[in-house]
């Protein structure tokens, strides 16, 4: 039977089977399956505003970029203090997920990179994970598999537009890669030669020197 808090279309059965696709806005991001549950049985509502905070650190704990959601932490020295404590929690772990002041943290490292995407505590781990994986896939695609801090932070523009195209305001926009890649693609920054010639190479299949 279809749930009937305002999805009639989609049943209990192909929610899961949702999760596995690439997420598209107003899609698969409005009814999470752990919203489907909490409706069903007069919980909370679903909510569109799924991502509180995507953070960029460097192996030191030192942001490199952070972007929030929210007002749970207003003032940059309580971001600062939250993603000390973050890493402090996660940097040492193998896993992939941390709770953390009633937050769902889902983290992967790269190099001297720590990349975080944080929910709510009832927010489905499933989707945190896709936002988390699109941006590492999106980052390794711009900067051919290399990246590290100092690609970063010569190429902050692009990675600024990358969050944009896949998370606006809280809201999941889309979590393919390549999707993105070719987005942010088409939205240069004038003046920007040195991203600008990456996602040419990457879109013309070159690569410098060949």
């Amino acid at each position: 039977m279809a749930n009937r808090c305002g999805a009639s279309w989609i049943t209990n059965q192909n929610c899961s089977s949702l999760l596995h696709q690439p997420i598209r806005a107003l899609h698969v991001t409005r009814w999470t399956c752990r919203s489907f549950q909490s409706c069903g049985e007069g919980g909370m509502e679903p909510s569109l505003y799924t991502v509180k905070a995507i953070i960029i650190l460097d192996n030191d704990g030192e942001r490199i970029y952070a972007k929030y959601y929210d007002s749970l932490h207003p003032t940059v020295k309580e971001q600062k203090t939250f993603e000390k404590n973050i890493f402090g929690k996660t940097h040492r772990s193998d896993s992939e997920i941390a709770l953390l002041e009633g937050l769902t943290v889902v983290y992967k490292s790269s190099v001297d990179l720590y990349f975080y995407v944080v929910g709510s505590s009832q927010e489905n781990e499933l989707m945190l994970m896709a936002v988390l994986n699109c941006l590492v896939d999106v980052l390794n695609q711009m900067f051919r598999k290399s990246f590290q801090k100092r690609v970063l932070l010569e190429n902050m523009d692009g990675v600024l537009l990358a969050v944009d195209e896949i998370v606006d305001g809280g809201v999941i926009l889309e979590s393919d890669p390549n999707q993105v890649v070719q987005r942010v693609a088409l939205r240069p920054e004038p003046g920007d030669a040195a991203y600008g010639f990456v996602l040419f190479d990457i879109l013309s299949n070159k690569v410098p020197g060949q």
